[in-house]
């Protein structure tokens, strides 16, 4: 691990800037990672559960009323703006108290930057990570956003998890240090699949959405996250935005996706040549968002 990788994993980006909160989180917010992770997972609720929770048995009718959003996640994109709206809904800020009423509505990805923001603070070198997890039958692995943050006494990165605390059926599980059977980089599983070794049946993105081009702009989401842009998943690559046009890519094209995943298997090792690919090429830097299309990015 070189200086210079440590430093780049301290700058923050839009999404992850601390901003005037650095001193909120340096100092009031607990130091040991397993009370940190345990206090940011209950300032919110995950979207999925809120659905389960509400639709389904009912359990928390009165406590979130029908009318506050269902999902924050295109609206609170940034660390600065999931904050901001925890102390808009309780001025005390981050608390083990907070009312179902009054937690922000998010998912993994959001639970990510806001922990590699609070870690990045610290000046500790963090990096948001995009892949997948098993689901409780192990059968399935659902496409999941965690944090990578390096440890100095340990001389490595370690895998830490705010949105997954526990496990069911698994004592063992420690989100602080989420080993690598349990969390699938997006790499892996897209060179496991192309290669043959992984069936694509095996990994699904939400509640529905599977397929080779899914599992392609996972990779992208994990590209992005690793060179500082953790971009949502609303937002797509250009090239490859609708499935039309992911399924007329080349073969050529193809094989410089997985030449993309090879380098994405070891990030420090090869940091530089993936770090020039995202400041040079296009069409693996240029994305879509919901208010940007392909019209926006006619130089491509």
């Amino acid at each position: 691990m070189t200086d210079e990788i440590k430093k780049f994993y301290l700058k923050t980006s839009i999404y992850t800037n601390y901003s005037f909160y650095k001193k909120y989180f340096c100092e009031s917010l607990p130091q040991d990672l397993k009370e940190l992770t345990l206090l940011i997972n209950k300032q919110y609720i995950h979207r999925t559960i809120l659905f389960k929770e509400y639709l389904l048995n009912g359990k928390i009718k009165e406590e979130y009323p029908w009318y506050k959003y269902r999902s924050h996640d295109d609206i609170l994109l940034t660390v600065p703006a999931i904050v901001s709206e925890l102390f808009r809904l309780d001025n005390r800020g981050f608390h083990d108290n907070r009312k179902t009423a009054d937690k922000v509505i998010i998912t993994c990805r959001y639970s990510a930057i806001l922990l590699a923001s609070i870690l990045k603070a610290r000046n500790i070198p963090a990096r948001v990570r995009s892949g997948f997890t098993p689901l409780a039958d192990k059968t399935i692995n659902c496409d999941h956003w965690l944090v990578e943050y390096y440890n100095e006494k340990s001389k490595r990165w370690i895998q830490i998890d705010s949105d997954i605390i526990e496990v069911e059926g698994n004592k063992n599980y420690d989100n602080t240090d989420v080993k690598n059977s349990l969390y699938i980089n997006a790499a892996e599983a897209w060179l496991n699949v192309r290669s043959g070794k992984d069936d694509l049946n095996n990994y699904l993105h939400g509640s529905h959405i599977k397929g080779l081009d899914m599992l392609a702009k996972a990779l992208f989401f994990d590209f992005h996250a690793i060179m500082n842009d953790e971009v949502s998943y609303l937002f797509f690559p250009v090239y490859i935005d609708e499935e039309k046009e992911f399924f007329n890519l080349s073969i050529d094209e193809l094989k410089e996706l997985d030449d993309l995943a090879v380098l994405m298997l070891d990030i420090d090792k090869n940091f530089d040549e993936l770090r020039y690919l995202y400041r040079n090429d296009k069409r693996f830097h240029a994305i879509n968002t919901p208010l940007l299309s392909d019209k926006d990015h006619l130089e491509l």
